[in-house]
């Protein structure tokens, strides 16, 4: 039976975990959100799965880092906060921050510091913002943080009504609003995905079962299993490096995405990109369906030189 008890969850302190990752799993992600598959040599993605140029690493795509919150998971992606309990089954995804701090190594020792960032009673749900904020080891040095946003479909009404509960550790304008222009767009990205995507990209640790075993997918109301999210994510901001960073990962600041529809593996996605200043908004659909599944922002550390004094599809 669901249950929430704001003052033990807000009290909780997360244990610090602390992993390794190098260039296999860098690799083995980049490929697992798309790189290189339709061009094996693509000269703008060749450099997260390759050695190429003379460099001596493979270069990690941001969205790399949104595993990290991973390894404080049970596996599939849930972290077990004391004081909120709730039926897993009825859990959605509902958007993912993350914020760039460095450029992100190809191989390191790092650690995880995590704490509940929201807890908000909307009534018949909760939702439950975790915030991951990553550390270099050796130096002490913050790579990264992922903040993660979790709908608790069931959990809500544990305050009154009249007064719903609402906690929050972030300033509310720290996630820029977005409005998907009705302009044609400055960019248009697509990629086909495979029908082992979601298989290859659970390697990288997602193990949740709704994206690989067929009988659980169907008990949840899927004809199959559905592609990751963080997948999802992935792909579509691979398509804004591609498009406006010239496949520099190094470009990327900040990036925010709201989970919107499944993907099934086996269709198209085609993200849609406007330039707004230093941000690009997007949109991703599903061809087939003509569905938005995804949508929101990258914010890139400069404007593309190439493109200075435009605002391609903005009015």
């Amino acid at each position: 039976m669901a249950s929430i008890d704001p003052e033990v969850a807000l009290a909780y302190k997360f244990p610090e975990v602390s992993f390794a990752y190098d260039e296999r799993d860098v690799a083995l992600y980049a490929l697992g959100v798309g790189a290189c598959g339709t061009d094996a040599v693509d000269d703008k993605e060749l450099h997260f799965v390759h050695h190429i140029d003379g460099q001596r690493h493979i270069k990690a795509l941001p969205t790399f880092v949104s595993l990290f919150p991973l390894k404080n998971s049970n596996g599939r992606g849930i972290v077990n906060v004391p004081g909120i309990h709730f039926d897993e089954s009825l859990l959605l995804h509902g958007q993912q921050y993350i914020e760039i701090y460095k450029p992100i190594p190809s191989c390191a020792t790092v650690v995880n510091k995590v704490k509940v960032a929201g807890l908000h009673d909307k009534g018949k749900a909760t939702i439950l913002e975790i915030e991951t904020t990553t550390h270099l080891k050796d130096s002490g040095e913050v790579l990264c943080m992922n903040r993660s946003t979790i709908f608790l479909r069931g959990a809500g009404g544990f305050s009154d009504s009249s007064r719903p509960y609402s906690y929050t550790t972030y300033p509310a304008n720290q996630i820029s609003r977005i409005s998907i222009p009705d302009s044609a767009p400055s960019a248009v990205y697509e990629d086909l995905i495979q029908q082992s995507q979601a298989l290859l990209y659970r390697l990288s640790g997602d193990y949740n079962p709704l994206h690989s075993d067929p009988m659980i997918a169907q008990v949840a109301g899927f004809t199959r299993p559905i592609l990751h999210g963080l997948c999802t994510l992935g792909f579509a901001a691979r398509a804004v490096i591609k498009s406006f960073g010239n496949g520099d990962p190094a470009a990327v600041q900040n990036i925010f995405g709201r989970f919107l529809l499944h993907v099934y593996p086996g269709e198209t996605l085609v993200t849609e990109m406007w330039l707004d200043g230093q941000r690009v908004l997007y949109q991703t659909k599903v061809k087939e369906r003509n569905r938005a599944v995804l949508s929101g922002y990258v914010l890139l550390k400069h404007r593309p030189s190439s493109l200075a004094g435009f605002n391609f599809g903005l009015k």
